[in-house]
């Protein structure tokens, strides 16, 4: 078999947005709040039926100034899921919030709702689902406990902006909707990515709708007059510039990463040492990443056999938040998160992006069965 180079997660570029940011270079439209900041605000507000959204500089931004609209104070503890990337946990940190880290689901990878009703103490003011990999974690139950103890939701839906949530009663949402506020992430690997970092936060609260621009452009809505503390999170206008151009792409984007899971899927369907990522019955899956778990294959070893035949295959995450030295904890030990743990020593994440045609699918899935077979 021949030898490619398969980019791994590959942002779609289309060249056009180019046109897009010389027009916002030719109307001087550097800094936030010019036309095309505008149009991507409307945008998205009529794509995930959100009252609100908003552009940030990033999804770890949009996750600080939900803590910050929502007055959790320093203190105050908010449940998240160890198994995810550190931005989740890093901004519940940094102000001084405490991070309650809980398991995942092992077949789904998401946030054990269970778990999350065990970790409740007074102290808890929120709860962080991650929408993990691209698909949108149990709402129904989230809200429902959220509800019970009047703790507020913030969704991290920076890898599953695009899924469709179906609740129990047949309704159906966008991910990033669903709780008080979701935040996203336009990073260039992203589904949707701009051409460096940037973010979105949505929200249906009219009350918060109105303070999130005032506390994104430093508290103020008249210039020099500043009514909340703030931040500075705005998103500049290069970057909406490119991000109005894909937009109207994103539910393509989505649909070629599910033919690709599915081209996968078929492919390692009568494996026995290849467990093959569930879609829930009550989400889309937008696959943001496509993450197997080998069964009694040893990693790093099919990791370098795929790597010498130029497909790069990642691990999403060797390490668990709670084992993290930043996030060390008396509360939490080896062994206090058994499916997490499991997971981060037999997860194996193949190139996913919407530009992989079934000559790259087919040279990635056969390579993968041709070691299994060695």
């Amino acid at each position: 078999m021949g030898k490619l180079t398969i980019e791994f997660n590959k942002p779609f570029m289309t060249g056009k947005e180019l046109s897009n940011i010389a027009e916002a270079h030719i109307k001087g439209m550097l800094a936030g709040d010019g036309d095309f900041t505008q149009k991507c605000h409307v945008w998205l507000e009529s794509y995930t039926g959100a009252s609100k959204a908003l552009l940030t500089n990033s999804c770890t931004a949009a996750l600080e100034m939900s803590a910050i609209l929502l007055n959790i104070q320093p203190g105050d503890e908010v449940i998240t899921a160890t198994f995810t990337y550190v931005a989740t946990a890093e901004v519940i940190a940094l102000l001084k919030l405490k991070p309650v880290l809980v398991d995942v689901l092992e077949d789904s990878f998401l946030i054990d709702p269970e778990a999350i009703r065990k970790a409740i103490t007074p102290k808890t003011k929120a709860i962080v689902p991650v929408h993990l990999f691209g698909q949108t974690a149990n709402m129904d139950e989230i809200n429902k406990i959220a509800k019970e103890h009047n703790l507020f939701v913030i969704e991290d839906t920076a890898q599953a902006i695009g899924s469709d949530y179906t609740f129990e009663d047949g309704t159906t949402a966008k991910s990033g909707t669903i709780g008080d506020v979701g935040c996203t992430s336009f990073f260039p690997s992203k589904n949707l990515g701009c051409y460096g970092d940037g973010g979105a936060m949505f929200t249906n609260d009219d009350e918060l709708a109105k303070k999130i621009r005032m506390v994104a452009n430093h508290g103020q809505t008249v210039r020099y007059y500043h009514d909340e503390v703030g931040v500075n999170s705005r998103l500049d206008s290069i970057q909406a510039a490119i991000l109005r151009k894909k937009l109207p792409h994103l539910d393509r984007y989505n649909s070629s990463r599910r033919s690709a899971a599915e081209f996968y899927n078929d492919a390692f369907k009568d494996s026995p040492k290849l467990i093959t990522p569930i879609t829930e019955s009550n989400s889309t899956h937008v696959f943001h990443q496509y993450t197997l778990q080998l069964v009694g294959v040893e990693r790093d070893a099919i990791i370098s056999f795929l790597n010498e035949r130029g497909i790069p295959a990642m691990i999403y995450y060797p390490v668990a938040l709670h084992m993290q030295k930043a996030y060390k904890d008396d509360r939490y030990s080896e062994g206090h998160f058994p499916v997490t743990e499991r997971l981060v020593k037999s997860v194996i994440s193949l190139p996913m992006h919407s530009e992989l045609d079934n000559e790259d699918l087919e040279y990635i899935s056969n390579s993968v069965l041709e070691y299994l077979k060695n």
